[in-house]
C-alpha cells in the first residue's frame, strides 16, 4: 500500500495558473487550488512519474527477493520499519536489508533478515523535480493547459476529455511499464 503526502500548493504555481486562465488575484485560492491538483494527479498517472518531490511509505512483504517501489522517480530511501502480526513497529537494523535506486529511478527493497516483521513500512521521497518552477516547461504547460480544461468544462456533462495537445506534450516524459 503506497501513501504520499499531500502535494503543497505553492505562491508560484497559484500565480502561474492564474495569469495563465486570466483569473484576476482576489479570486478564492480553494477552487484553483483544487484544479491544479486535479490536473497534476491526472499527469502523474498518465506519465506513471511522480512530479513534484514529495514524502512517501509503503508497505511491503518481507518475502525474499527484491521489490521494487510504487511511485518513481525515487530520489531517497530513508528507512524500513519493521510491521509485526503482533505489537509495536521497530526500526529494522540496516544489515538487515538492502536498498538500490536504479538509473530508471526506481527504488529496490530487499529484506533479508525480517526478524519478527511479516511486512515492512519503507519511507522514501520520489519526484521528477524539488519544485513547480524546476519541471521541465513542457510538462507545466501540459498541466497548466490541463487545469485550464477542467475550469472551462467544470459543469459541461458532455466534455469530450482533454485537449490532445495536453497529451502531446506530456507523451515524451511518459513512463510505461511491461509487465
Amino acid at each position: 500500500m503506497l501513501t504520499r503526502d499531500p502535494l503543497p500548493l505553492d505562491s508560484i504555481l497559484l500565480d502561474e495558473a492564474r495569469a495563465y486562465l486570466r483569473i484576476d488575484e482576489g479570486t478564492e485560492e480553494g477552487p484553483l487550488g483544487a484544479l491544479l491538483l486535479s490536473a497534476i494527479s491526472d499527469a502523474e498517472r498518465f506519465l506513471n512519474l511522480v512530479l513534484i518531490e514529495r514524502p512517501m511509505t509503503e508497505i511491503l512483504s518481507t518475502a525474499s527477493g527484491w521489490k521494487r517501489l510504487g511511485a518513481t522517480p525515487v530520489t531517497a530511501i530513508i528507512g524500513l520499519n519493521g510491521l509485526p502480526a503482533e505489537g509495536a513497529r521497530f526500526a529494522l537494523p540496516v544489515a538487515s536489508y538492502a536498498l538500490d535506486i536504479d538509473a530508471n529511478g526506481d527504488g529496490w527493497v530487499r529484506v533479508m533478515q525480517p526478524g519478527a516483521a511479516g511486512r515492512v513500512e519503507v519511507a522514501f521521497t520520489a519526484g521528477l523535480a524539488p519544485d513547480w518552477a524546476s519541471l521541465p516547461e513542457a510538462i507545466r504547460l501540459a498541466v497548466l493547459r490541463l487545469t485550464g480544461h477542467f475550469h472551462l468544462h467544470r459543469d459541461d456533462a458532455e466534455d469530450a476529455g482533454p485537449p490532445a495537445a495536453v497529451a502531446a506534450l506530456l507523451r515524451p516524459w511518459r513512463r510505461m511499464r511491461l509487465s
